[in-house]
């Protein structure tokens, strides 16, 4: 469901076209596994996925749970900014000879000493790093994250076609210090993805499943547990294209934020008089 922001004109039938490749990949493996519905969970990117698959496919998704997810403003961490540019499969490529990965280990602690954000997150994208072991894996993660991310920032956003989620039941759980994606992004998802359920994992970064995996995954037994499938309709979904998206435009993200701060802290604080 992420969409390109208005301005990114250039890019955004190549951003489409990757977007809408990727919703009927995932189709075509749920296919294969023959699973006719299911529950998306998608972290990041994944959730961007998750999402489009979501529109594309409303018949065929049961819930949606969004972890630190991408495509709701435009800041993203300057580092995926900078791999973006030429020359990012160079910069990644020396992050594994001995002498840089001493130099970059080093960082690594000082910042998390320093008990900054990025530090909450850098070992875990290091991983990431690790994980594309040749220059082909690197081509194509660098391919990816370019169709959603270039030097300004996130290029797509999901906030123009949130209202297509009505009735499907939505579950967003974020990290309070991600280095990555802001958590300020969870409440304007939020407060765009009316009915949806906000979990915020204070102190956690972007992988906030590994920060508290038992937390994690009680919250996505009792949402799937708590929860009906979504009842599509194709007459109410036609509805929906017909009306289109409510008047609130996707440049409204800090007015969104602030309106989903103050109702949860509304709530809590009737929770706490009751």
């Amino acid at each position: 469901m992420p969409y390109p922001w208005p301005t990114q004109a250039t890019s955004s039938f190549a951003t489409l076209a990757r977007l809408h490749l990727v919703g009927e990949l995932v189709q075509a493996v749920l296919g294969v596994l023959d699973i006719e519905r299911a529950t998306l969970v998608g972290h990041s990117l994944g959730g961007g996925v998750a999402m489009q698959f979501a529109y594309q496919f409303p018949e065929r998704t049961d819930r949606l749970i969004l972890v630190s997810t991408g495509g709701v403003g435009r800041e993203v961490n300057p580092v995926l900014r900078a791999v973006s540019l030429p020359g990012a499969d160079l910069m990644l490529s020396s992050l594994s000879l001995p002498g840089m990965r001493s130099q970059v280990g080093l960082f690594t602690r000082l910042i998390k000493l320093l008990d900054t954000d990025l530090g909450q997150d850098a070992a875990e994208l290091l991983n990431v790093v690790d994980a594309l072991p040749d220059a082909t894996s690197r081509s194509a993660f660098i391919s990816t994250l370019r169709s959603v991310v270039d030097w300004r920032g996130q290029v797509v956003t999901m906030l123009d076609r949130c209202y297509l989620a009505e009735g499907m039941p939505t579950l967003l759980l974020w990290g309070s210090r991600g280095s990555v994606v802001p958590v300020r992004h969870a409440y304007g998802a939020h407060a765009a993805m009316p009915g949806s359920r906000l979990e915020i994992f204070q102190g956690a970064g972007h992988f906030p499943f590994h920060s508290d995996p038992a937390r994690f995954r009680a919250l996505v037994e009792d949402f799937i547990r708590t929860t009906a499938p979504a009842d599509w309709s194709q007459e109410r979904w036609r509805e929906l294209l017909r009306v289109g998206r409510p008047s609130s435009g996707v440049g409204e993200l800090d007015s969104a934020y602030h309106r989903a701060v103050e109702r949860d802290r509304r709530e809590a604080s009737e929770r706490n008089a009751t």
